[in-house]
């Protein structure tokens, strides 16, 4: 584990399948957001991006998926490669039909179209026929239970958990190799958050799609993750495998909230950064 910017080289030696390699972004030509960040996601895996809210989560996640023009931000140094190719110039929808897609924060469904209806836009890029997606609906189903039992009702007037369980089920729809998901746990109960911490578990082991998750909720991620970066202030300041970051006694402390053995108060706990080691 490092605790200084990680290299992509960091990650377990297995065939990767996203590699950051230094990347910087800026905001409307002036606001520095990244500042060399590196990481690696391997094929097969589930990779933690952990931070505080504002440490750079999301911008990444839109750095990747080619989503930041629609915000006056880009990319301005570095390489992003996705399956052994440098992506950072594709379109969004190029990059979804390579196989990488993002589920974004606050899920984002369709509110005027039905459980089904949302579903069947997340296969809009593909030309494999209708038997082909008919087939990964029924995967869908599956998977998500509670979408099948839904499929016809309007997805605005569902639940939150429903609502991410549909933006994770479209997703699915478009066949990806990765799925970058945004905060999946923001505003949910901690039963759904488990259950659509598990339906990922499954779609990583039984399918095959290799998650990146950036996530507030450090125990859960790190409990679901193989790997885990933290960022702060648009850097990666420590990474290591997601047992070691659990047991790290400055993680617990800053992201746990969990010193000496014991949960700490708000008190205790809000003058964090003037010990932060790797701020000094």
């Amino acid at each position: 584990m490092t605790s200084s910017a990680a290299t992509a080289s960091v990650a377990p030696a297995t065939e990767t399948i996203l590699a950051l390699n230094n990347i910087e972004v800026i905001y409307d030509h002036v606001i520095l957001v990244l500042k060399g960040v590196s990481l690696a996601v391997p094929k097969g895996g589930i990779v933690a991006l952990l931070g505080a809210n504002g440490a750079g989560k999301t911008t990444t996640l839109k750095a990747i998926s080619n989503l930041l023009h629609a915000e006056r931000g880009e990319v301005t140094k570095g390489s992003i490669v996705f399956n052994g190719d440098e992506v950072q110039a594709l379109s969004p929808n190029e990059l979804v039909r390579r196989g990488c897609i993002q589920v974004m924060e606050g899920r984002h469904c369709f509110g005027h179209l039905t459980i089904e209806e949302n579903l069947l836009t997340g296969a809009f890029t593909r030309r494999d026929g209708s038997a082909a997606i008919k087939r990964d609906m029924d995967m869908v189903y599956g998977y998500f239970r509670r979408l099948s039992e839904r499929k016809n009702s309007l997805a605005g007037y569902t639940s939150g958990g429903e609502q991410q369980m549909c933006a994770i089920g479209r997703a699915l729809m478009s066949r990806p190799k990765m799925i970058l998901l945004d905060e999946p746990s923001m505003g949910l109960a901690p039963q759904i958050v488990e259950e659509i911490f598990e339906i990922v578990k499954d779609l990583n082991a039984k399918e095959g799609v290799s998650f990146l998750l950036a996530e507030q909720n450090t125990n859960m991620a790190l409990k679901y993750a193989t790997y885990g970066y933290i960022l702060e202030n648009g850097r990666v300041v420590m990474d290591g495998d997601a047992r070691s970051l659990s047991e790290n006694e400055d993680v617990k402390e800053f992201y746990l909230g969990i010193s000496e053995g014991r949960r700490k108060s708000f008190r205790e706990g809000k003058h964090y950064r003037r010990r932060k080691r790797w701020l000094a």
